[in-house]
């Protein structure tokens, strides 16, 4: 379970550069309809970095506090393991994984020798600034093994990615169908970097998000089956719980609803939406999982390509459909997986009576709308006090946090405060999934911390 704690740290660490991307894909595009050179080069340069902003991010993410100089230490690990690596075989290219295994030695590092003393002739040397120094020279080891067992270790990715790419329908069936499967987990992000980053190559780009960006017509099949789903198929779960809800309760959910569903729609953010009917109804989830992997089959056997920046929603889907191929089919096969959605949704929850937002035997608990500060204290006071957490984190849409005894934690008025989730995959580790409040709860908790 310690391992399952850390593989999820590393998910949330990767989310922290990867919020970059939105803005380098909408200067890219801008610049090639605008015509201006300076403008693609913008965008261009945050998509030639990403090995130095995933070092940096990953490691900011993984260190305690997020602490910055994390990331100095992030980025030397980076240069030392693609310089070391490549001195000894240089066909070697790692891409975003040099800049990920920086990271997390970075982040590593720092939690652990940030605080060190040093005898006084090596003060100046001690604290924060011995980080990136012993970062060096952890991360010169790993340039050695890298670079006498990464050919290997590509070759075993290449592998899984030609497999993935060039099997069809069944590949990309198990890449939908798993990336769903592990949203409860975080570990999605660790799935997507693989796949957006890592498989395949276009000229220096590697991966169907970065390929898909510098032109490569044959990249974004694991970006396109995304679109339905997020801006068709759970808009109309959303609307088929308000549909199922009481009728004392719908003007109560449907703000909710509308809010959640509509995020989905545009951004691509669905979690807050998933956790919704989650674990009321996992075969409902199962479902929705089984019709993204068919949404990533389909896609790729109609010849649709198309991909994203951040994620599948509508400002990716109108600002990048000039570099798609049969993007515009996207719309009839989006409204079709809408209208099963929509009917599955609602048979199942009046058939099977599940109690999604509306359907609760206790009702809508009516309450003011909280400042995000006095939000944070109610949050805190759910979860047993400032005492009770030894860390506290959050990605996007969730606050990820350590708790000495998860069995005081109060998920009913969690819920109540409008949690849609609350996970505890470990003995001490407790997910609370917020949507885009996450980080703003965080970081209200942490200074009353």
């Amino acid at each position: 379970m310690k391992i399952f704690s850390k593989v999820q740290m590393l998910g949330k660490a990767i989310m922290l550069p990867v919020a970059v991307l939105p803005i380098a894909a909408i200067l890219l595009r801008l610049g090639v309809l605008w015509k201006l050179d300076f403008v693609t080069a913008g965008g261009s340069a945050i998509f030639d970095n990403l090995p130095i902003l995933f070092a940096i991010g990953v490691a900011i993410g993984i260190a305690k506090n997020n602490a910055g100089a994390a990331g100095l230490a992030g980025a030397v690990g980076n240069f030392v393991i693609v310089a070391g690596a490549t001195a000894i075989n240089k066909d070697i290219n790692m891409g975003v994984l040099s800049g990920i295994t920086g990271g997390i030695l970075g982040g590593i590092m720092y939690n652990k020798y940030h605080a060190i003393q040093l005898p006084e002739w090596l003060g100046f040397f001690g604290g924060r600034r011995f980080v990136p120094i012993i970062t060096s020279l952890v991360s010169l080891i790993f340039a050695g093994i890298f670079g006498y067992i990464w050919p290997t270790f590509q070759a075993g990715l290449d592998i899984v990615g030609n497999w993935m790419m060039h099997s069809g329908s069944i590949g990309l069936f198990s890449f939908g169908f798993l990336n769903r499967l592990l949203i409860p987990t975080g570990l999605h992000h660790v799935l997507n970097s693989i796949a957006w980053f890592v498989f395949g190559s276009f000229g220096e780009a590697t991966g169907d998000l970065n390929r898909f960006f510098a032109g490569d017509p044959n990249a974004g099949i694991f970006m396109t089956g995304f679109f339905p789903v997020m801006m068709f198929g759970l808009p109309a779960a959303a609307l088929a719980m308000y549909s199922a809800a009481k009728k004392e309760n719908k003007k109560a959910v449907a703000g909710m609803l509308f809010s959640v569903g509509f995020t989905s729609f545009l951004t691509g953010v669905t979690e807050p939406l998933e956790f919704s009917f989650m674990f009321l109804a996992p075969l409902l989830y199962l479902f929705h999982a089984i019709l993204t992997g068919v949404s990533m089959a389909l896609t790729h056997s109609l010849g649709i390509l198309h991909g994203f920046g951040f994620s599948a929603g509508a400002i990716d889907y109108f600002l990048n459909m000039n570099l798609s191929t049969k993007g515009w089919l996207l719309i009839p096969v989006g409204l079709i997986f809408g209208a099963i959605y929509y009917f599955v949704f609602l048979f199942s929850i009046k058939v099977f009576n599940i109690p999604t937002p509306g359907r609760e035997e206790d009702g809508i608990i009516d309450r003011e709308e909280l400042t995000i500060p006095d939000l944070a204290a109610e949050v805190l006071e759910a979860l047993g006090g400032i005492r009770n957490l030894t860390s506290i984190d959050s990605c996007i849409t969730r606050l990820r946090l350590e708790a000495k005894n998860r069995d005081i934690i109060d998920d009913a008025k969690l819920k109540a405060l409008g949690a849609r989730g609350v996970l505890k995959p470990g003995k001490t580790s407790v997910q609370v999934i917020f949507g885009a409040k996450a980080e703003l709860i965080a970081q209200e908790i942490n200074k009353i911390n």
